[in-house]
């Protein structure tokens, strides 16, 4: 049965709630006229939510606290109380309900000052079911988009080797001590490391450990974009404002409101867009490509670079105001060929992993192929020694991974060469010296003198290291 209903100064007329419609979402309809609030509650109900009622700013916030509201109808002249100041409460709730606003008094400036604020519509009265139902419809299609985000985090986490973060080189452990401690602060953090370090792993490491974690982790890969598609990916575009934009995208920076906000590859971002991001992390405040109307979002940034920064300020390809505001904490990642003591903790690991999954569990590493991980340079580090143990794993035909399971040119890459105070035997590092000084000397006898032995005694040690 229809019901006639007065919204706003409108006579409109609502249809009956379906029976058989879930009630997705939980709202909250704060205005001090009873009318009002009556007759949006049904348009509520009628879109298959529930709602509560709040007629002050006082109980709505109590009722806020109290509470998880998905959604939060919201007018902005309570009596004496400022909607806009209530918004601003609102938006500091974890999670944080989207707000509509809607009152009597609108207009631009105001619309643009709650949508600066962190209000997700505005609504002027008098308005219909139709918009209740559509700006609904939206913040249901927003949640729904994060629940889906959620759910291939799950699959991704699902689907990954566990994280591995600790480690037994002083080097790791202190970058994973100044990590730890930044991740309880707001603070802007900078990973520094090559690529395949786990600086990705980390970042994400980090949000889990902050006061954000309930929050979206959103990543933003610089180089995979040009420069309109990334300034459109970060903060989102209107419709038509270039060629192809036939819909509104609200951006990452949007998603990652209250999060975690993760830019990898910031080394790459071209110069145009680094103002743009320079403002976000100064101001909190960006536009969406095409519009002029100013947003605020609330964003934590952790950004990572295989670069050297400090270079690409000195070459004129990233700015130094933006370098100083990302570089509040820098976290160094080691490569692996750095980490020799947590090498074979880490290879075992990810055996362990693709053997389960591949239905070898008993599968092992001869001690062959253990010595030639330790050898091995691992100029793609973390990501390398997984992609190698995977493909030996699935290659592997008896009850030990051999040699010959791994990559035909493995040999062929740079082998480590040990440094002063690494720790490895004094043999290997006599051996990696004496084979320096012959690849640089004229001949045999140069060479035992720069080596300080004699030519015979050189010949000796040479043919022991096998170095002939």
């Amino acid at each position: 049965m229809a019901r006639n209903h007065l919204l706003g100064s409108s006579v409109i007329t609502l249809p009956g709630p379906p029976a058989d419609r879930p009630q997705n979402m939980r709202v909250l309809i704060v205005d001090d006229e009873p009318t009002i609030r009556k007759t949006t509650r049904l348009a509520v109900e009628s879109s298959g939510h529930s709602a509560a009622e709040a007629p002050s700013a006082a109980k709505a916030l109590k009722s806020a606290e109290e509470e998880v509201f998905d959604a939060v109808f919201l007018d902005l002249k309570l009596g004496s109380d400022d909607g806009l100041q209530v918004l601003d409460r609102l938006m500091r709730l974890r999670p944080a309900p989207a707000v509509i606003l809607f009152t009597a008094y609108a207009n631009i400036a105001t619309a643009v000052e709650a949508m600066r604020r962190g209000a997700f519509d505005f609504i002027p009265k008098p308005f219909t079911p139709d918009q209740i139902r559509t700006v609904l419809a939206k913040v249901a299609k927003a949640h729904a988009l994060v629940q889906r985000i959620q759910a291939l985090e799950s699959d991704l986490a699902a689907n990954a080797p566990p994280v591995d973060l600790e480690s037994e080189e002083p080097a790791m452990l202190r970058a994973l001590q100044v990590a730890f401690r930044a991740a309880e602060t707001n603070a802007n953090i900078l990973v520094l490391g090559q690529s395949g370090t786990g600086k990705s792993v980390l970042a994400r490491e980090i949000h889990k450990r902050s006061a954000r974690k309930e929050a979206a982790f959103v990543t933003v890969n610089c180089p995979s974009l040009s420069r309109e598609l990334l300034e459109s990916e970060l903060f989102g575009h209107a419709k038509g404002s270039f060629t192809g934009a036939t819909t509104e995208t609200a951006g990452k920076v949007a998603a990652a409101d209250g999060g975690t906000l993760f830019l990898d590859e910031i080394g790459e971002m071209p110069l145009e867009v680094q103002p743009k991001l320079l403002r976000l992390l100064q101001e909190r405040e960006y536009e969406r490509v095409g519009e002029t109307l100013i947003r605020r979002a609330d964003v934590r940034v952790i950004a990572a670079t295989n670069r050297d920064l400090v270079g690409e300020v000195k070459a004129g390809r990233f700015r130094e105001d933006l370098f100083y505001r990302l570089n509040v904490i820098a976290v160094n990642l080691p490569g692996l060929h750095d980490r020799p003591a947590d090498l074979r903790r880490l290879a075992e690991g990810d055996r362990r992993y693709f053997a389960t999954r591949a239905s070898k569990p008993n599968l092992v590493f001869s001690e062959a192929v253990l010595e030639a991980f330790a050898k091995y340079a691992w100029p793609g580090n973390l990501r390398e020694l997984r992609n190698v143990i995977e493909r030996a794993v699935i290659l592997a035909n008896g009850p030990q991974i051999e040699l010959g399971d791994l990559p035909e040119d493995f040999a062929s890459h740079p082998q480590a060469s040990p440094e002063v105070g690494a720790r490895v035997s004094l043999e290997l590092l006599e051996a990696e010296h004496i084979r320096r000084i012959l690849e640089t000397s004229r001949n045999l006898d140069t060479a035992a003198r720069t080596l300080g032995i004699d030519p015979a005694t050189l010949y000796r040690k040479r043919s022991k290291l096998g170095l002939l």
